[in-house]
């Protein structure tokens, strides 16, 4: 290959070499998007937690009751999944109905995935609510294992 003299001839690169280059903003952006994403999902599930544990520190006296007067364990923490659970559905519910409504505006955020990929509006909720779940299953079990007579005693 005859070149041109006087001129400086460009470095030499592999396909691969250029092609990571000139999707490393993408990447970038990626992985700084994941990483706020977990850290609002971590912010939420501590979120979840605290206002299960409050919930059921607010309601031991009721718990107490509940359980002396023949509730089971199960029952009490049943009561508690539930009504953590509720909350949290409806929370997913409202999401999902807002990212269908925003789908034009957020397809120009996202790398690799259509607006509408079922799988996205799958697999999201479920993770939400796992996580959800797990966050309401903590308080449920401690409301669970209350001792009535010392919840009575309580206030």
């Amino acid at each position: 290959m005859r070149q041109a003299t006087g001129l400086p001839v460009p470095p030499l690169r592999s396909m691969r070499e250029i092609l990571v280059e000139s999707t490393a903003r993408q990447d970038f952006h990626m992985v700084l998007m994941s990483i706020f994403g977990g850290l609002a999902l971590l912010l939420a599930a501590v979120g979840i937690y605290g206002l299960m544990a409050y919930s059921v520190e607010q309601r031991t006296r009721e718990i107490g009751i509940r359980m002396a007067l023949g509730a089971r364990s199960s029952d009490v923490r049943n009561m508690v999944l539930f009504y953590g659970m509720r909350l949290a559905l409806a929370g997913v519910a409202i999401g999902v109905a807002a990212a269908l409504g925003l789908t034009r505006l957020l397809a120009t955020f996202l790398f690799g995935v259509k607006a509408l990929d079922p799988l996205v509006f799958v697999a999201v909720p479920i993770l939400l609510s796992g996580v959800a779940l797990f966050a309401v299953w903590l308080p449920a079990l401690r409301a669970s294992r209350v001792d009535p007579i010392l919840a009575l005693r309580h206030e």
